[in-house]
């Protein structure tokens, strides 16, 4: 997941929609719950238990958020034209592309980490941002095979199975590899917690107990 750990990066569920359209937040949602400290590229979301009430809270929030905007807008320029003066600075173009994933501006996140791991070797937290990438613009395939390049190169890397697994269930229809991919985290770590506190064990009983009742 940059800048920030993004999978210490992004954010959202506590439990998949399950309904005949397909959840297209789903694959960030789980993947920012995690509470895998180590993963890099996405940020989790920090939910508040504090709502603001005054208005002047709320209008300060909007001046912050709209400031943040610029301050991405900028550093996007500022990056594009670096990667325009100097397009084998490695480090450029995974920066941008964790900018354009924050932003939600999927394809161009795609070829920003396309060019990265062009002129370098991409590491598991790269590459599973690329897939969350894909799947976003409605690729799965190409998801399931970046998640499995980070598999690949990190066997213990538990956000890129994790997803795996939402994109065979909701995009491929493939539940049992799903739980298959969400059964190996337990392989790796028996104890694994999504961040809302609900364990993977119990996720994927609860997963099978909802398709026995469909059935």
């Amino acid at each position: 997941m940059a800048k920030k750990n993004r999978s210490n990066n992004k954010q959202e569920p506590n439990e998949p929609k399950h309904t005949n359209q397909k959840p297209k937040n789903q694959l960030v949602t789980y993947f920012a719950i995690f509470v895998f400290g180590f993963l890099a590229g996405i940020a989790f979301t920090v939910f508040k238990t504090d709502i603001p009430t005054g208005g002047s809270t709320q209008a300060q929030s909007k001046d912050q958020a709209h400031q943040h905007d610029e301050e991405t807008t900028q550093a996007m320029a500022n990056l594009e034209a670096e990667v325009t003066a100097n397009p084998e600075n490695h480090e450029a173009w995974v920066r941008l592309g964790h900018l354009y994933f924050d932003a939600n501006h999927p394809e161009q996140a795609i070829g920003a980490y396309t060019k990265s791991l062009e002129l370098h070797e991409g590491d598991a937290n790269l590459l599973t941002d690329l897939g969350v990438m894909y799947r976003r613009v409605n690729q799965p395939e190409k998801a399931i095979a970046s998640f499995d390049e980070a598999i690949a190169k990190d066997a213990s890397h538990m956000p890129s199975r994790f997803n795996k697994g939402i994109v065979l269930m909701y995009d491929l229809d493939d539940p049992a590899g799903a739980i298959e991919s969400w059964e190996n985290i337990l392989k790796i770590d028996p104890k694994a917690k999504a961040g809302n506190g609900e364990s993977i064990r119990d996720f994927i009983d609860r997963i099978k107990a909802e398709m026995d009742n469909k059935q």
